[in-house]
């Protein structure tokens, strides 16, 4: 391990310490800032063994301080942090969630931004950012801008129907930004604002290899093209613009403090040179393009951006930005960071990479797969955009990894749907039974909570079919829903009809049904597969896209209604 990389180990374990130590109002615990620390930096990961050695000196140091000690320390080393902590305690008292934005007194409009990378298509942790921007929108009856930061494209390639999937995701869960742009459309911006900046003798050209140039930044010396004038690093950058340099040529460097206890923040780069062109037509003739921390610097103060809301493994984007804006004197937005979000259920990863691979290979059915976390998928299956948004409001805005529960979402679809959804019988690998005695038909309710909804009518032609775990042994009863109470004998359904007591008193079990005959076969699109069976006849009388519940089944979205009807399960 070299000096720089230990020394970054010791600042990022004295920030976190500190927040640890702050937060709680008690001393740091080695254990406590492990996880923390691991996850906001994976470049330490591969020196796992000795980070605790090196870190456990920082935490004692930390520890000594006194609180006032520790708060002026904070606001030295991460100003974020500590502004991050005060709005929190502020908060305390507030019954949302989401608390209050810092410092939202002072702005005559609250003006926020998302900034989708349109790669593909979202999953369900891109939807915390519209969810929390969108909401906060409407609490503060704010301004709201959807930028795609789409200014990379090689290794974050644009997919050129993402855009519009993105557009349609943020409608589906219930938001409408005010202003629609694409970075792409505004290179000449940046490059007016890099012109202003090399003039400000805020950054430079240099045609340092990486590696060597990396060697330098981490030793803290400068590479030895520092200290060009202006007019050569003028003249450099308009051939660059002009596309008379190749990739890894050279780039245009922000002049930061080469120094810096960060080495992340010295002299980073702001422009560079791609040969790739980008997928919009409109933009496919450039090959200088910008960094996506000075794209996003400059166009967060041209729409007057006042709060910016991002993952805490983008505070180095936030310090970067701030050298920008000290040499054009403008003032940076409030900066609110929040934590990873990791999910259950699924066993797709969360990535956009991760499920395109994935489709690529014939893996997923494509993005609304059940299988895949995405916007897409949920939908699919019926869920409301209101229901994700709940659930990750109450997530809240804390710098820590939260756990995003499915069964949060499910909860909150079930409050929003339950009392609007009719009910349907749904017999998977149904077995056949003879019906002796019995009426002709059943009349279960439409709604159980909603006697003015009425019955459905469900023939039984003389035969019904049952699921296999619902046959009871010989001699016993079933009270099949709807229709009545049958004894299961002769390897037939004897009709008893017992009044419904022998449910309440004698704990007769109640199962769902369909006639053997009339049936609607319908297949079952799951998470965890096809599930093929029968539905009652009356679910003809539906149209794609309604939302039923199959009793003891769960709740399903009907995709198609023909000769084998699909529909896809939502959650029980």
């Amino acid at each position: 391990m070299d000096d720089d990389l230990r020394e970054q180990i010791e600042h990022e374990a004295a920030v976190s310490a500190l927040y640890n130590a702050i937060k709680h109002d008690n001393e740091a615990q080695v254990g406590a800032i492990m996880g923390p620390l691991m996850g906001e930096n994976p470049e330490f990961r591969a020196h796992g063994d000795r980070i605790p050695e090196i870190i456990a000196p920082v935490v004692e140091r930390i520890n000594a301080l006194s609180s006032a000690e520790r708060r002026e320390r904070l606001e030295e080393l991460e100003p974020d942090r500590l502004a991050a902590l005060d709005a929190a305690d502020e908060a305390d008292g507030d019954d949302h969630p989401l608390g209050d934005l810092p410092n939202a007194e002072a702005y005559d409009e609250i003006r926020m931004r998302l900034a989708p990378n349109p790669n593909g298509p979202w999953h369900l942790g891109n939807a915390r950012m519209p969810a929390v921007i969108g909401t906060y929108k409407q609490r503060y009856d704010g301004w709201m801008l959807c930028r795609f930061d789409d200014t990379d494209p090689e290794t974050k390639r644009p997919d050129p129907d993402a855009y519009d999937a993105i557009l349609d995701a943020i409608e589906y869960l219930g938001f409408e930004p005010d202003a629609v742009i694409r970075a792409s459309d505004r290179l000449e911006t940046y490059y007016e604002h890099a012109r202003e900046l090399i003039e400000l003798g805020g950054a430079y050209t240099c045609s340092c290899p990486a590696a060597e140039f990396s060697e330098l930044k981490n030793a803290g010396k400068p590479c030895p093209h520092r200290g060009k004038d202006i007019e050569t690093v003028t003249e450099e950058f308009e051939a660059m613009v002009a596309g008379e340099f190749d990739p890894g040529d050279i780039v245009l460097r922000v002049r930061t403090d080469i120094e810096h206890k960060n080495p992340a923040l010295r002299d980073w780069a702001a422009f560079r040179m791609i040969d790739t062109p980008h997928p919009r037509e409109e933009a496919a003739g450039y090959r200088c393009w910008p960094i996506l921390d000075f794209q996003s610097g400059i166009d967060d103060h041209l729409a007057e951006i006042t709060h910016i809301i991002r993952g805490i493994d983008l505070q180095d984007s936030a310090r970067r930005q701030r050298f920008l804006y000290e040499y054009f004197g403008w003032e940076y937005p409030e900066v609110v960071h929040w934590g990873h979000v990791q999910l259950d259920a699924y066993d797709v990863k969360m990535s956009t990479s991760t499920i395109k691979g994935l489709i690529e290979e014939g893996e997923l059915d494509g993005w609304a797969d059940p299988r895949a976390p995405t916007i897409a998928s949920l939908q699919k299956r019926g869920i409301r955009g209101e229901a994700i948004v709940s659930a990750l409001i109450e997530l809240g805005t804390s710098t820590s990894d939260v756990d995003l529960a499915m069964s949060s979402i499910y909860a909150a679809n079930r409050e929003l749907i339950d009392d609007d959804t009719d009910r349907a019988f749904f017999v998977r690998d149904g077995v056949e039974k003879t019906v002796l005695n019995g009426p002709d038909a059943g009349s279960p309710p439409v709604h159980p909570d909603h006697e003015e909804r009425g019955t459905r009518t469900i023939p039984v032609d003389g035969a019904v079919l049952v699921e296999p775990a619902d046959v009871p042994p010989n001699g016993q009863r079933v009270w099949l829903k709807g229709y009545g109470c049958v004894r299961h004998t002769r390897d037939a359904f004897e009709y008893t009809g017992d009044s419904i007591e022998a449910v309440r008193e004698e704990n007769v079990p109640v199962v769902h049904w369909v006639p053997a005959d009339e049936t609607v076969p319908l297949t079952l699109r799951t998470m965890d597969g096809l599930v093929t069976g029968h539905a009652e006849p009356g679910l003809r009388e539906y149209s794609p896209d309604d939302v039923v519940q199959f009793e003891r089944v769960g709740f399903a979205r009907i995709e198609e209604l023909n000769d084998h009807t699909l529909a896809y399960f939502a959650h029980p």
